[in-house]
């Protein structure tokens, strides 16, 4: 199995953490990405990229009121970089012995801990272990984007997983979880439209 390194932990807490990477990481990150984060061999703590930020320092705020900016100047600083670039991950489950849950972490990562892309297999699994029980934790994230999330994520899930069946059982699931919930329920099923009809 190839692994994807995209990080390695800052800090974190038990519903989500964060992340930084290097700018030449940063093609493999993506917003609604699934990635883990091995503790031991036993041990993994899964979630959905939120937010991706990309801090300023001082050279940064220098160039960009600078005239006449060498691309070798730009190039230089995208490519080495020290202020990281920053991805935030949301909890969504977790893997002991060989079973996922789909509740939050008993312990979060550590500072330093490597982040991995999930690969469509581990994908597959993550998805498929329970009831959709990891959208209760999306749903109660109220100050993130939601349907844009939710999208994001559908997305990846039908392009790696490939199966119509659990894309139309999710839809069904987040329609029954969100019937109470007009407003939120139109935010997610607008953003769930651009991927469907896609």
């Amino acid at each position: 199995m190839t692994q994807i390194e995209i990080g390695r932990l800052l800090r974190a807490g038990t519903t989500g953490f964060i992340a930084g990477c290097r700018v030449s990481q940063l093609d493999a990150p993506a917003f609604g990405a699934l990635v883990r984060a091995p503790l031991t061999d036993t041990y993994q703590v899964y979630g959905l990229i939120y937010d991706i930020h990309i801090d300023d320092d001082g050279l940064v705020r220098q160039l960009v009121t600078a005239d006449n900016v060498s691309e070798e100047v730009l190039r230089d600083n995208r490519e080495r970089r020290i202020v990281p670039v920053e991805m935030s991950v949301l909890a969504v489950g977790y893997e002991q012995d060989g079973k996922v849950f789909h509740l939050l972490p008993p312990r979060p990562p550590l500072s330093l801990d490597v982040i991995y892309a999930c690969e469509p297999d581990e994908v597959k699994r993550f998805v498929t272990a329970g009831r959709f029980g990891y959208f209760r934790h999306i749903l109660r994230a109220s100050d993130l984007p939601i349907g844009e999330l939710l999208a994001a994520h559908l997305q990846q899930v039908r392009e790696q997983v490939n199966d119509p069946k659990w894309a139309e059982a999710a839809t069904h699931e987040l329609i029954s979880l969100l019937r109470d919930d007009y407003p939120t329920l139109m935010s997610v099923l607008g953003a769930l439209g651009e991927v469907i009809s896609s």
